[in-house]
This record gives structure tokens, C-alpha cells and sequence, in this order.
């Protein structure tokens, strides 16, 4: 997997060393039950999160008063389409929402949610950027793993290297299975992990990006004392 993901990250434009508050990896999911419409439905709304004039003053309240973002999608493979991205003013986060919104899909395929995080921690490791924290966002509809190294150790890799995992479950409509708590409590127990870890869960597509906007708030603000799940 390391020369799949040194290709990807040579494809990143890199940013020079420079110290600034967070190193943020956002993956998304972008496996087989997320159609079209839904991976350019996710990519709206982080773009409309990092835009959002909240969660700008968050990254201007920090103690560098920047963050360090990556947007990964993932699947059986894992792709970046918004590389290392410096975000202090609107100008920065403005380039990034362009960057999400203008690639095309590039991840096809079944779960492969190890794969996905150690994707993250390298994407981490190889940078040239000093984060004063380093914290991997994860989203998805489901907590399969089909193929690649499993989610334990995985995870257990990340939380070693000192690298916090939040999560954002997507409950879907047509599986009631999900919902009230299942898929949420799933990702507490399997996935999330590290320092003030926490989920915030997407009831619909209709709060997805509030839901979004959120966690990026309390991940930018480094607001640990809040309970495992944030509130909805």
C-alpha cells in the first residue's frame, strides 16, 4: 500500500515545513453505496463547512491561528482530492471548496476502512507540516472491512502514533437497522479513538453539512471536555 499512497501524495501539491495548530485528515466515504449524487452531496457540504464564517473564526482562535487539511475519499482504494491545504483566511478555504468541488471521483469499490486509516496516518507522516495536533476524520455509512488490514489494527496503529479518530456515521433512510444508535455505536466501539475522541452522526442529508460544520468546530476548537458522543 505505501507506494499507492507516495504516488497520491506526490500528487498533493506539498506545503513547505511550518508549524500551525492541526493536521486534519478528512476521509470520506466513497464506496460502492455511495452513488454519484451523494459523493458530490458530501463534497458540497465540507465545502460549505470550511467556508462557514464560525468555522473560520475557530481556526482564527487557535493558538497558530491555522490548520493543515487533506481531503481523502476512500473505498477498496483511497484517493486524494484536496491535497495539504494551509487554512487561515477565507482566500485559503475558499481554494480548498474549489479543489473539492471540481475533481472527479477517483475511489471505486467495497469498504476497506483499515486501509482507509493508515491511508490517513501516512498522508500524516510523509508531510512537511509540524501540527501542534493530528487528527483523522472519519466518515461512512457502514462499518464493514472487505479486504486490506482490519479495522483493530488499524486503529491501533493511528492511536500509536498519537493521532486522534472522530467519526461522522451517515445513517441511510432505508435501513432502519441503522439508526438509534446502531451505526453510531458501532463507530464509538470499533473506530474512533485518541484524545477527547468523539462522533457526530448525520441523521439525513438535510443536516449533513450542519452536522459536518459542527465536528469540524470541536476538532478545530480542540474542545475535549464534551462527551464521546456530541451532541446531535
Amino acid at each position: 500500500m505505501r507506494h499507492v499512497l507516495t504516488a497520491l501524495a506526490l500528487l498533493a501539491t506539498p506545503l513547505a515545513a511550518q508549524d500551525t495548530d492541526l493536521e486534519l485528515v478528512l476521509l470520506a466515504d466513497a464506496s460502492g453505496s455511495i452513488d454519484a449524487a451523494e459523493i458530490a452531496f458530501q463534497r458540497e457540504g465540507y465545502a460549505q463547512a470550511i467556508t462557514d464564517p464560525e468555522v473560520l473564526a475557530a481556526i482564527a482562535d487557535t493558538a497558530y491561528g491555522s490548520i493543515a487539511v487533506t481531503y481523502v475519499e476512500w473505498a477498496a482504494n483511497q484517493a486524494v482530492v484536496a491535497p495539504w491545504t494551509r487554512i487561515a483566511t477565507l482566500e485559503h478555504a475558499e481554494r480548498f471548496a474549489a479543489d473539492l468541488l471540481s475533481k472527479p471521483r477517483q475511489a471505486y469499490g467495497r469498504n476497506a476502512i483499515g486501509s482507509a486509516l493508515l491511508a490517513g496516518l501516512e498522508l500524516m507522516e510523509t508531510n512537511d507540516i509540524d501540527g501542534w495536533r493530528r487528527v483523522i476524520d472519519f466518515s461512512g455509512d457502514s462499518v464493514n472491512n472487505y479486504a486490506g488490514p482490519s479495522i483493530a489494527d488499524a486503529r491501533a496503529q493511528v492511536l500509536a502514533a498519537g493521532v486522534t479518530i472522530n467519526a461522522l456515521p451517515i445513517l441511510r433512510p432505508d435501513d432502519p437497522g441503522r439508526a438509534h444508535g446502531g451505526l453510531e455505536a458501532a463507530y464509538e466501539a470499533q473506530i474512533i479513538g485518541g484524545m477527547g475522541a468523539f462522533v457526530v452522526t448525520a441523521e439525513s442529508r438535510a443536516s449533513f453539512a450542519e452536522a459536518v460544520k459542527r465536528k469540524l468546530i470541536l476538532e478545530i476548537s480542540g474542545t475535549h471536555a464534551l462527551p464521546r458522543h456530541a451532541e446531535r
